[in-house]
């Protein structure tokens, strides 16, 4: 620490948290603050708040010139062509820096199987010439058996104890981690020639496969949903929803279906002779339906299995009738026991597999990878299968999907189960960003009832291990809608339900609404597991909500577990944890070797670790040190004024500058490239409004 002290000595920090004025903090009482939404800090760690650079903000509200600067390289950068962007990319990788991944293995310039035709550079003396300095530290793969895959090109290759084999093969780089994608399977992704038999079998089963053309499908659905909306809907006795709508409107919407298709029902009759309606899956599970005929047409439109797939569709497609009496029934399949473990949420970005080793080394049960897109896992990108990975300290562990139509989702989620290993598949029917909403996808499902069953019937119909969802209350602020569907997501097939206590149009501002997520818990049936999710900061927040809810199987850790991962730990421990400025820093250096193990220590995979780091540090810096505090616990939503730490590592870890991120990456791995620059990805509005809270 003595090295660590210098460096701050020489950098003092000249930012804080917050620019609330600490003259204004001081002449109200604690009480006051709280509620008013801000943090009541002790008054001899306030200070008055930084003066900013002049060049920061001008008197107009114009950006500073750090933001001109990344803007006008946006800008630059856009009005490349994509063939120059390529060209410069293949003249990067041809670059000395750049050597060939076989080559720094070895050491030897001819063990690449490529040889001239290789995309990367084969010169060792250039690479080494042009070669940044040795990080300090040990390599993060010198505890395994093997030696380092990365070779000449890791950063920490002084440490090597046995420099770099001649002929080494392949080390186990992630011998911990599963889930990679084969090439063999992506290249049939890519080709599009990949098989899905029992998607495709449960698809054809509901009546979803073949579908006349997806302007239809879109326009039945809306029609469709739009019923179930306005109409009324009665439970029957085991608690599933029969949806009774006017007969007479379902024969208008099948006829303007069949009108905007060109297609009568005498032609399409003629060419295609009616099959039988295979069974639905809401009928086994929740018997007692309609017997009328008109209650029968809407049955049908609500198993969505009104049309038949034409037989050229699926004739390689054969799922035997001693095969479909094998299938597992929803209610026999493998059953997690999620009652009062600590479940962390799945979290984009910051989410990634070295943060959840943070947190499963901090008390973690349950983790769930981040949320990754049906479309683009069923085209093979790597980037979105790198979102699966799984270390092996991940005993229980999820994925979790996103998708708008229930061919893609029910595929993705065959391939998921064909490629990986994981305890459960997570459908997210919850996500408020608006390139997943406009697709039809994350909380735009809220407001399809229709869409959002076929999605979990043909999902859950395709695979053995548990299926979960994870909701919001409503799409809209005010018209909660989860406490009616409850009981028919139980029947669709879900082995679990998570509920966020917010609506998609509030996003993270205010509090979550928890007394709503106590009533869907009761509501819920006994069999179907129900998780709490939002605002948990706390092991008092935690008792609070199981002792007010016994119904709840457990809660989700989200964003309190990206202030503060030690959160688990203050849970199991029952205790607020005062922790220091060095445990802090302690807990940064694992993630730093656990992301150089999963990214690479190579130039690349720091760099990569560095802006994971940094976009974890915009979220730490908002916690507050317990003994700075005049009233505990701290509440998410709380505004910190302007304060000092205990220390000037302290000080430095609660500033809320780019500036001050980038000095403790630095710290960890070394100066960051010339011309670096970093932003954020995500900035939550958690503060941003008076009325939170």
């Amino acid at each position: 620490m003595d090295e660590l002290e210098s460096k701050l000595v020489e950098n003092p920090v000249v930012s804080a948290v917050s620019p609330s004025s600490a003259s204004n903090t001081t002449q109200k009482t604690p009480e006051e603050l709280v509620a008013r939404s801000i943090a009541p800090v002790k008054r001899e760690f306030l200070r008055p708040p930084p003066v900013r650079p002049c060049s920061s903000v001008n008197h107009e509200g114009a950006i500073s010139d750090t933001k001109d600067k990344s803007a006008r390289s946006a800008v630059d950068k856009e009005k490349k062509s994509k063939r120059q962007l390529k060209r410069e990319r293949r003249q990067h990788q041809k670059s000395a820096l750049n050597i060939c991944p076989e080559v720094a293995r070895t050491g030897d310039v001819n063990s690449c199987p490529y040889s001239d035709n290789c995309r990367f550079s084969h010169d060792m003396e250039a690479f080494l010439a042009q070669k940044l300095d040795d990080l300090e530290g040990e390599c993060p793969f010198m505890s395994a058996d093997e030696p380092c895959p990365y070779g000449l090109s890791c950063r920490f290759f002084n440490t090597h104890r046995n420099g770099v084999p001649a002929g080494m093969k392949n080390s186990r780089r992630r011998s911990s981690e599963v889930n990679g994608l084969s090439k063999d399977v992506q290249k049939l992704l890519w080709k599009n020639k990949k098989k899905f038999p029992n998607a495709d079998a449960k698809l054809k089963a509901l009546g979803l496969l073949g579908r006349a053309n997806l302007k239809s499908k879109n326009l039945e659905e809306k029609e469709v949903d739009q019923l179930v909306l306005t109409n009324s809907h009665v439970t029957n006795g085991d608690g599933c929803t029969n949806f009774t709508n006017d007969t007479d409107a379902k024969v208008e919407i099948s006829a303007k279906v069949a009108e905007e298709d060109g297609i009568s029902e005498t032609s399409a009759h003629d060419e295609d002779p009616p099959l039988k309606k295979p069974k639905c899956v809401a009928d086994e599970c929740c018997p007692g339906g309609a017997e009328d005929e008109g209650d029968r047409v809407i049955e049908n439109a609500v198993c969505e299995s009104s049309i038949e797939p034409e037989p050229e569709a699926s004739a390689d497609i054969m799922l035997p009738e001693d095969d479909r009496s094998l299938k597992l029934h929803p209610r026999e399949r493998k059953i997690i026991d999620f009652r009062e473990k600590l479940y962390l949420a799945p979290l984009t970005t910051v989410g990634n597999l070295p943060f959840r080793r943070v947190c499963k080394f901090l008390g973690a049960d349950i983790t769930c990878g981040e949320m990754a897109m049906c479309t683009n896992l069923l085209q093979g990108q790597a980037s979105e299968w790198a979102l699966l990975r799984r270390h092996s300290s991940e005993d229980l562990f999820g994925v979790q999907i996103c998708g708008s139509y229930p061919d893609t989702v029910a595929r993705a989620v065959e391939l998921i189960d064909q490629e990986c290993t994981v305890d459960f598949i997570d459908i997210n029917m919850g996500c408020p960003i608006d390139i997943v909403v406009n697709k039809g996808a994350g909380s735009a499902l809220l407001t399809k009832p229709m869409r959002m069953k076929s999605i979990i019937e043909a999902a859950s119909g395709t695979m053995d291990k548990p299926l979960t969802v994870k909701v919001r209350t409503a799409y809209f602020e005010g018209k909660n809608r989860i406490h009616s569907l409850i009981a028919d997501i139980d029947c669709w097939g879900a082995s679990a339900v998570t509920i966020h206590g917010r609506s998609r149009q509030q996003r993270y501002s205010k509090l979550a609404d928890w007394e709503y997520v106590y009533q869907c818990a009761r509501k819920a049936p006994d069999a179907l597991p129900i998780i709490g999710n939002g605002d948990i900061f706390s092991y008092e927040d935690w008792n609070r909500h199981k002792a007010d809810c016994p119904e709840l199987s457990t809660c989700m850790i989200a964003r309190g577990a990206l202030v503060k991962p030690w959160l688990f730990t203050e849970i199991k421990e029952q205790r607020h944890w005062d922790i220091s400025s060095g445990e802090r820093l302690n807990i940064l250096k694992d993630f730093v070797r656990f992301g150089l193990q999963h990214w690479g220590s190579d130039t690349k995979g720091v760099e990569t670790t560095r802006r994971f780091l940094l976009e974890w540090l915009s979220y730490t810096c908002r916690y507050i040190p317990v003994g700075l505090l005049d009233v505990i616990p701290q509440r998410l939503n709380w505004r910190p004024p302007s304060y000092y730490g205990r220390d000037e590592l302290e000080t430095l870890m609660v500033s809320d500058s780019a500036a001050d991120w980038i000095r403790i990456s630095e710290m960890l791995l070394g100066k960051v490239p010339e011309g670096f620059t970093f932003a954020p990805k995500h900035k939550s509005n958690a503060y941003d409004r008076a009325e939170n809270g």
